[in-house]
């Protein structure tokens, strides 16, 4: 088997059976060679896509071996040997299909049954990042391999970093019965591998325009401006002819846009706007080493860092800015020994984002000391049309970073008319950071109440944001770490580690030439996903028996799988393929990240204290976490004439949190029997909680109508067994559990 770019070749033999596997391949064009004495020696070229299993069944005819028979090959085939509803983009459609943004998730939006999501849209550490959607579930556990390594990230979903476009060789989109390999997911699978230098040299350059003179001159259109440039090149070769390869990609946006800020109703008189830029560097490098006929290594390094300024509430004057660097480092190794087949695989990754204020002066900014809301959204952070929202963003300050060290080992070997599969991983997951809400600035809001004869009298009227009261003041006490563990380089809000350890064992069964049956199981443990280290909570147990017990972390993960490929025809034309397999799914560290502090009986957590509500002060004044009691005398005047005051108020509570250091920790539910920083509940984790699954089945037909023309049609059911089981602790006096999807 002879790669025709690189002159990479494997050299193997058959069984009694004819059976032979290839094992790992980059993808590419071969040629696939077969010798045999007193027979005519047969050549035949196969392409082999990324994550397909490519087939060469050559039949011999007698005759002398000097004498070569050539197959041709057809533009398109159908895949006979595979369970897998999947889609594989090559590099001539990634090179010529137009991508608006030139994302390369974007790509898989070519698939049927696949939608793209901004990943903005479900938490601000994803601005400028896609997630996939694969049949209308959502887009967060989708799991991303690059170069058989895994790159999702484990905290909110979707991928830690963009790759160039230019740089991939294909792209791969598995919605069902996802092969056995595949990293933990059963939302579906993108599988990217990137390009390698060939013994010839190639290379590109491109520049790409676009700005707001060339939108359509529509009515009523705000034209407001906008302007991206995107630059970058590739060049890649050969070191060495045969042997030592080289690949170089850099990518450039520079995006720059004025967002528009439309407030209606009463406030409709202060439209404004602010600068939204967006930046972005991304880039790789590859080396490919053919070391012998049987054995191929490379590594690979790359690098994305991307910054942006966004409102996390659209229409309002609350942006914050958004930087993100990733690198990330593979190494790789392929080879044959005997009828086994090898791929090993290494990966780092360092995945950092942090969420900071714009500078002062930036954006419109009524109420430079405060959050600011006047309306039904008292935080400005679940897009409420009627709210006017302006000040210091609720979201700031954050760190989110993550680390992954993995290494994935697949194999197999050709036993008769079986092909037997085999593979495990390990990856150690770090997660950790913190977020501390409302550090920069209270939170004040008016609510939805008339501005009142107060309001009135001042000048501007109910017009003026800061002519309403101050009905509704939450403090924050600076601190925004989720646990006690220390993790980079922070005293504390480690999350994990989470020590993902994988394995599987399969067969591909030809029982017959033209029917193929695969089975196989798989088995995955995550150790650092339910906080069950941390021990039972007793408190909880006058609600219910076994209320308070210990979090179960869920060891008995193993997941069959089933399916037949035939092909009815005997030539290859046509393959009717059906399966029905067991899928876990991710639990994202989002799902736990206020789970810990409330089991925690001391610590320095994240806590917000409400000072005024409904336009008053709490009876007997408000205790700071020193043990001062303070009586704030601002509620329900005019938020103008008081926000230095509530400012200065969460000054003191800071400092007083401080003061007090890590000791009784106000959200323990032990204490409070309430779960929440702010007692507004959130869930902990039911001691019976279970991995989220679901039982995937499928079945479908290709047939190939005529040359380079192939018709599909699949029938995809995914059922949901398990959700993540919580504790609903605003109402645990009743002992109820919620299904949190």
């Amino acid at each position: 088997i002879t790669n025709q770019a690189t002159g990479q070749r494997a050299n193997l033999v058959t069984n009694s059976a004819g059976t032979y596997a290839s094992g790992a391949l980059t993808p590419g064009d071969y040629v696939v060679r077969a010798e045999a004495p007193g027979f005519k020696t047969t050549v035949e070229p196969v392409t082999v896509l990324v994550g397909v299993t490519a087939s060469a069944n050559l039949k011999l005819e007698v005759g002398e071996s000097s004498q070569v028979v050539e197959v041709q090959a057809t533009e398109l085939q159908v895949n006979t040997e595979q369970v897998t509803v999947q889609g594989v983009l090559n590099t001539e459609q990634i090179e010529n299909l137009p991508i608006n943004g030139r994302n390369f998730l974007d790509l898989a939006q070519l698939e049927p049954g696949v939608q793209i999501q901004d990943g903005g849209n479900f938490d601000p550490t994803k601005n400028g990042f896609s997630s996939i959607s694969f049949g209308g579930r959502f887009g967060r556990t989708a799991r991303i391999e690059v170069d058989g390594i895994d790159t999702s990230d484990e905290t909110v979903g979707t991928t830690t970093q963009n790759i160039p476009e230019g740089a991939i060789q294909e792209f791969q989109i598995g919605q069902s019965m996802l092969d056995l390999s595949t990293e933990l997911t059963s939302s579906g699978a993108v599988n990217v591998t990137t390009k390698s230098g060939t013994n010839s040299y190639h290379g590109e350059g491109y520049y790409y325009f676009r700005d707001q003179s060339l939108d359509a001159n529509l009515p009523a259109a705000s034209h407001n401006y906008f302007q991206r440039n995107q630059f970058g090149g590739d060049f890649g070769g050969a070191l060495l002819k045969n042997k030592l390869f080289f690949f170089l990609d850099a990518e450039r946006s520079k995006q720059d846009f004025v967002n528009p800020v439309v407030p209606g109703g009463t406030f409709s008189g202060l439209t404004g706007s602010f600068n939204s830029p967006f930046r972005e560097l991304n880039g790789i490098g590859r080396l490919d080493y053919n070391l012998s006929n049987n054995y191929r290594l490379f590594y690979r390094f790359s690098y994305d860092q991307n910054s942006d300024v966004l409102a996390f509430a659209p229409n309002s004057f609350q942006p914050f800015k958004n930087v993100t660097h990733t690198r990330d480092h593979v190494v790789g190794i392929d080879f044959t020994t005997g009828s086994f087949t090898h791929s090993v695989r290494f990966g780092y990754m360092k995945f950092y984002n942090q969420i900071t204020a714009v500078p002062a002066g930036s954006v419109f900014d009524p109420s430079p000391l405060i959050e600011l809301a006047i309306g039904s959204d008292p935080n400005c952070i679940n897009n409420a049309p009627d709210v006017f929202c302006s000040g210091q963003p609720f979201l700031a300050p954050q760190t989110t970073p993550q680390s992954d060290h993995q290494i994935k080992y697949d194999g197999s070997k050709a036993m008769g008319s079986h092909i037997i599969r085999y593979g495990g991983g390990f990856n150690h997951i770090q997660g950790g950071g913190f977020a501390s809400f409302l550090k920069l600035g209270p939170a004040v809001s008016a609510g939805t109440g008339d501005c009142g004869a107060t309001c009135l009298a001042l000048p501007g009227g109910d017009t003026n944001p800061l002519n309403y009261p101050a009905n509704t003041v939450t403090l924050a006490n600076g601190q925004g770490f989720s646990s006690l563990k220390a993790a980079f380089g922070f005293p504390g809000g480690g999350l994990g580690p989470d020590n993902r350890f994988s394995w599987y064992v399969g067969d591909s069964w030809k029982i017959k030439p033209n029917f193929t049956l695969t089975y196989g199981l798989r088995y995955v443990r995550d150790t650092g996903r339910s906080d069950s280290d941390t021990g039972p909570l007793p408190a909880l147990n006058q609600f219910g028996p076994g209320l308070g017990s210990a979090v179960n972390n869920p060891n008995k993960n193993f997941a069959p799988q089933l399916g037949i490929a035939w092909d009815p025809s005997k030539r290859g034309k046509t393959v009717i393929r059906a399966g029905i397999g067991l899928f876990y799914e991710n639990s994202i560290w989002n799902n736990i990240l206020f789970d810990r502090p409330a089991r925690e009986p001391a610590g320095l957590f994240l806590a917000m204290q409400p000072v005024c509500t409904a336009g008053a002060a709490p009876a007997g004044g408000v205790t700071l976490p020193d043990g001062t009691v303070v009586n704030p005398t601002f509620c329900g005047l005019p938020i103008g004439q008081v926000q230095g005051q509530i400012a200065a108020l969460q000054a003191q509570y800071q400092a007083a949190a401080l003061k007090a250091g890590p000791q009784a920790n106000p959200v323990y539910i032990g204490n409070s029997l309430a779960d929440g920083i702010n007692a507004t509940g959130t869930n902990l984790f039911a001691p019976d909680y279970k991995t989220p699954r679901s039982v995937q089945m499928n079945a479908g037909i290709q047939h190939e109508i005529r040359k380079g023309m192939v018709f599909t049609a699949d029938y995809l059911r995914n059922i949901s067994t398990h959700t993540l089981l919580a504790v609903d602790t605003n109402h645990v006096g009743d002992a109820r559990y919620l299904n949190v999807n």
